[in-house]
């Protein structure tokens, strides 16, 4: 058996698919961090988020400089994003700290996109993200963390910014899962 080195460590580590994984594997402890909704947890939570949604670029940086691009981790890497996303939105809901129908919008976009791209793959076509999905997740993004953190620190209103972002999330959300439909709506006969 071959003896794993420091070195052999670190290139697992920042390996594009470890990186995938440890967005998956991050999502219980925010999910746990926010069942106890006290300033202590939600900010950790919102740390542990950070983390794994800065994975989300590293990884994608990672696999098309070094050349590490593999079919799990094209299939791996949205699956994982719309996980980590999904399951902060629920869990902010399930606090009442943002409005359930603003949710239910975003994964069901997310799950008609996902389902688009399944057939989009299959016909051959491209099924990389547009620069409008890539909006539509930095503002998921950037509306999450401060909604986690939720509390007041030094006078700013983290809340409020969350929410303020929320909608441009909504906005990005909607306009570009109407643009998929729109590129691809010869391949649904429509």
């Amino acid at each position: 058996m071959k003896k794993l080195s420091k070195t052999n460590i670190k290139e697992i580590m920042v390996h594009p698919n470890s990186l995938t994984l440890f967005r998956i594997v991050v999502i219980p402890i925010i999910i746990i961090l926010l069942m106890y909704p006290n300033r202590f947890c939600s900010f950790l939570a919102a740390l542990f988020f950070s983390a794994a949604a800065i994975t989300d670029y590293l990884d994608g940086f990672y696999a098309r400089t070094r050349g590490l691009e593999t079919s799990l981790g094209k299939v791996m890497d949205p699956v994982a994003d719309k996980l980590l996303i999904s399951s902060a939105f629920i869990m902010l809901v399930s606090l009442g700290w943002i409005p359930a129908w603003i949710v239910c919008i975003i994964i069901g976009r997310e799950l008609a996109v996902t389902g688009l791209r399944s057939i989009i793959a299959a016909s051959g076509e491209d099924v990389s993200a547009s620069s409008l999905g890539k909006y539509k997740t930095g503002f998921q993004i950037a509306a999450t963390i401060p909604l986690m953190i939720h509390s007041e620190y030094f006078g700013i209103n983290f809340h409020e910014i969350g929410y303020v972002l929320l909608w441009g999330a909504l906005i990005f959300t909607i306009w570009s899962g109407a643009d998929y439909f729109y590129r691809f709506k010869k391949l649904l006969n429509l």
